[in-house]
């Protein structure tokens, strides 16, 4: 039984990875069809993109009335991305930091834990709630767009390894893979949420802890493999934007969404989890000031960050069943 509600779960993941590439694929080629600069597609269809397996599964488990599973998965994925795919990375090969990480992702990255606490503080966000998050991202997205038009600023620096697919031969293949990436988002979130619940009723587990590591594990798996990719290549730096960028999107994009389409009680999440999630976010500045690089053994302290922090997880689930 198990055993294939994995399978399942495994499944799920990966219509939620092919969904996300179909439509990145499909609305990039679509608006450079239309004559959009590639950098706006860049800082913006391609970073929401990239977005979408966490959101979708978000808004599947806020209308199944799982509001543990949605803030889980947000602050299970930020944990993970700082302290496996960094730690990782850098493990393999120490990564160099761009300045503009220092000066304005990261401290963003920061006031978006920040602001997260007093709105979760009930453990509950509103409708309205919501929609302070996501004027986050808005305003995250319009900041992005007058920095690209300051004289110095590549494309590049501000895309940080997120490449954009070449165009299409045909416009009807782009609204085709924008329909099935849509498509396939949908129902890859419905099977990974629907066996999601099975595997924690069955092992008495509680679905905010499904959410804080299977699920969050899950949809950062594609940033995990490219990471692990550019490490191998020497060039881990691409990697350390994209998920600077990703936990700005998951707090500001995913929570503020979610809790738009119905409010969202996230009753399992504790301030452990919250402040885990912040402490990385800060802690991951000087490690980032110390040389502008982080090394491997940085790389080994946020990793063991994060098996301290499963075995946290385990004790509490076998003390509480």
């Amino acid at each position: 039984m198990v055993v294939g509600i994995l399978i399942f779960l495994f499944f799920g993941l990966l219509l939620l990875f092919m969904g996300a590439e179909g439509l990145v694929k499909g609305a990039s080629s679509l608006s450079l069809r239309m004559g959009i600069n590639p950098l706006i597609i860049g800082l913006t269809v391609v970073a929401f993109g990239t977005s979408m397996p966490e959101l979708f599964t978000s808004i599947k488990a806020v209308l199944n009335q799982f509001g543990a599973i949605s803030v889980g998965n947000v602050i299970g994925s930020n944990i993970f991305n700082i302290a496996v795919i960094v730690g990782i990375a850098a493990l393999i090969y120490p990564m160099n930091i761009q300045a503009k990480l220092i000066r304005r992702d990261v401290p963003i990255m920061i006031a978006a834990g920040l602001l997260f606490i007093p709105i979760f503080f009930d453990f509950t966000i509103s409708r309205i709630e919501g929609l302070i998050l996501t004027m986050g991202i808005l305003g995250y997205t319009i900041y992005n767009f007058r920095v690209s038009q300051i004289k110095g600023f590549e494309a590049d620096e501000l895309i940080t390894g997120e490449s954009i697919p070449n165009p299409n031969k045909n416009i009807f293949i782009d609204i085709a893979l924008i329909i099935v990436g849509l498509g396939l988002l949908t129902f890859g979130s419905s099977v990974l949420i629907d066996n999601s619940i099975k595997l924690a009723r069955i092992l008495g587990i509680k679905e905010a802890v499904i959410g804080l590591t299977i699920i969050a594990a899950g949809t950062s798996l594609p940033e995990l493999a490219t990471s692990v990719v550019a490490a191998i290549k020497k060039e881990p730096e691409i990697a350390i934007g994209n998920i600077v960028g990703s936990n700005i999107f998951n707090i500001f994009c995913v929570l503020g969404i979610s809790s738009l389409v119905a409010p969202i009680h996230g009753n399992g999440i504790s301030w452990v989890d919250v402040f885990l999630m912040l402490g990385l976010s800060i802690v991951l500045l000087p490690l980032m000031m110390t040389g502008r690089k982080i090394n491997r053994k940085e790389g080994l302290f946020l990793i063991i960050a994060y098996l301290c922090y499963l075995s946290f997880l385990i004790m509490k689930t076998l003390t509480t069943s």
